[in-house]
């Protein structure tokens, strides 16, 4: 820092001292915060939540002890850790719960959570078995807990003013979403020497193991999934899967690809991809509807519109029996290509105000909530309806047969 920044910091610190300054702060009510689960997507979630005014963090639960430290970096103090859940569910200074731990673990943590009536923010899937999904919504509904899944992108604003638009009609009737989560890498944690019987292997890299993971159908694709039922305003009745080992045969029992096609009333679908092995499309979404088109990324939304059918397409009165010649083979005029090669103009990108991240917008949502300044958006219903289309697919892509997605009994 030079001089002048130096000067400049401590002269707003002396301001934000002052009693003026001190009266004129909104008072906020204090939440303080457990997780469980203090691996990478917690610690992530953590530092956002941290970023909240008003939030403090009050323990740690976690089975791996490197994770204490970690966090204690990120809160930049000691805090209290165990292994227990039940430990620190105990604790009388914990308000609400943030679980990120294993998928696998979820049903149990998170009614662990409900019966001790803490709010709890619970990261993606919402449970890992059908039967898993089912106790999670039974137990939230009847403890009356707030709960809010980790599906961060509906809290993005450019996804929200995006899916206002669609469903205002913008782009026609949607009929299909196509997905994405392309990356080049081998989804693999490091894991310390030596690991007899590969304890820490499972523990950090529970992801590749089909026993504790939906693999990547569940750990990327659930976001899209929630998308898809939120363009479709219903979650899928049916999936067809298939996944393979096609770069990383190290062991792992989930494919390092996974291609899932989800099936909607009248014929609508969401179709999805993940492949590690190579980052060219990344994470994107396209929702296609019979007026135009919407492409929706991690960082922003740009709308595409259908070429008017009259300047495009000849009706009838046009072409009957004219045949035309391409590529050296004669056709009927209604197979000519011409005006089949796609828009390759900027689009209209969605404009925004906020171009906060979304676990921000998400994590603060529901600290507002908990503070009763609003509902809850994603809430336990929104989780359901993803995870129980991730719950089928993780079989789905093993059978390779179309298997039908149950819905929450009413």
């Amino acid at each position: 820092m030079n001089r002048r920044d130096f000067i400049q910091a401590a002269s707003v610190s002396a301001l934000a001292s002052t009693p003026l300054a001190r009266a004129a702060a909104p008072a906020v009510k204090p939440i303080r915060l457990g997780i469980i689960g203090a691996g990478s997507r917690g610690q992530e979630d953590l530092r956002h939540f941290l970023r909240v005014p008003g939030v403090s963090l009050s323990a740690i639960c976690d089975i791996y002890p490197p994770r204490a430290q970690q966090v204690n970096r990120i809160a930049g103090r000691t805090i209290p850790c165990t292994a227990s859940y039940a430990e620190m569910l105990a604790r009388t200074d914990i308000d609400a719960v943030l679980i990120a731990s294993p998928v696998s673990c979820h049903a149990e943590h998170v009614i662990a959570a409900a019966r001790s009536g803490r709010a709890i923010y619970g990261e993606k899937a919402l449970g890992f078995t059908v039967e898993d999904n089912h106790k999670i919504v039974d137990e939230i509904t009847r403890s009356k807990v707030l709960f809010q899944i980790g599906h961060e992108y509906r809290y993005a604003a450019w996804v929200q003013e995006a899916m206002r638009r669609v469903l205002a009609g913008e782009i026609g009737r949607p009929t299909h979403v196509y997905a994405y989560w392309h990356r080049n890498g081998n989804w693999r944690r490091s894991v310390p020497t030596p690991d007899p019987g590969k304890k820490l292997e499972h523990l950090i890299n529970w992801r590749l193991y089909r026993e504790t993971s939906g693999g990547l159908g569940t750990e990327l694709g659930s976001h899209h999934i929630d998308m898809a039922n939120w363009v479709f305003g219903e979650q899928p009745a049916s999936v067809l899967g298939t996944q393979s080992i096609c770069t990383y045969n190290d062991g792992r029992t989930v494919g390092d690809n996974v291609q899932l096609v989800f099936n909607y009333s009248e014929g609508r679908r969401l179709v999805f991809s993940s492949i590690t092995d190579n980052a060219k499309t990344g994470c994107e979404l396209w929702i296609y509807g019979t007026q135009g088109s919407v492409q929706i990324t991690i960082e922003d939304a740009t709308f595409f519109y259908e070429k008017s059918k009259a300047s495009n397409h000849p009706s009838s009165d046009h072409a009957d029996s004219k045949t035309v010649v391409e590529r050296g083979v004669v056709t009927g005029a209604s197979y000519s290509t011409a005006g089949e090669m796609p828009y390759r103009g900027p689009g209209a990108k969605v404009q925004t105000d906020n171009a906060e991240d979304p676990t921000l917008c998400s994590v603060r949502s529901f600290v507002e909530a908990v503070r009763g300044e609003h509902p809850i958006d994603a809430d336990v219903h929104v989780g359901f309806r993803a995870a129980i289309a991730c719950s089928i697919a993780h079989d789905a892509v093993f059978a390779e047969s179309r298997m039908p997605i149950p819905t929450l009994a009413t």
